[in-house]
């Protein structure tokens, strides 16, 4: 019987395994140095990919670039949500002025506009 080698190195998917008992295991590491968070709109998405396109997330997962990946569409639908929201409150004319006359009023406003916006995000970015 022919000894396994404690490590091999996979040319068609340049990928390193690594032997543990009788398999050989992906010798993956997380990425060095991207500490940002994932937030909301990251975990959203990776649960979107987990149900819609699985060999998608294995891909990102096996590459290391998952935690990169979704840390900056995390960023990028938070920008585009406080954008939207910003010109949707100047759209509708929702100012300092309100809040002070009507804070109700002012309240069902904004809700309103962060659930308009946050379905947008999901939309076009989230859910694509």
């Amino acid at each position: 019987m022919n000894k396994l080698k404690p490590r091999i190195h996979d040319e068609a998917n340049g990928l390193d395994y690594i032997l543990v008992g009788d398999y050989y295991v992906p010798a993956i590491e997380p990425p060095e140095g991207d500490d940002r968070p994932i937030g909301k709109w990251g975990r959203m998405h990776r649960a979107y990919l987990k149900e819609t396109n699985p060999l998608l997330l294995n891909h990102l997962i096996l590459t290391g670039r998952l935690h990169t990946y979704l840390a900056d569409l995390d960023e990028q639908a938070q920008d585009c949500y406080r954008l939207i929201i910003r010109q949707m409150a100047t759209a509708e004319g929702v100012t300092e002025e309100l809040k002070r006359r009507s804070q109700w009023e002012w309240i069902k406003t904004m809700n309103s506009i962060m659930n308009r916006a946050e379905e947008s995000i999901k939309r076009e970015l989230i859910y694509t």
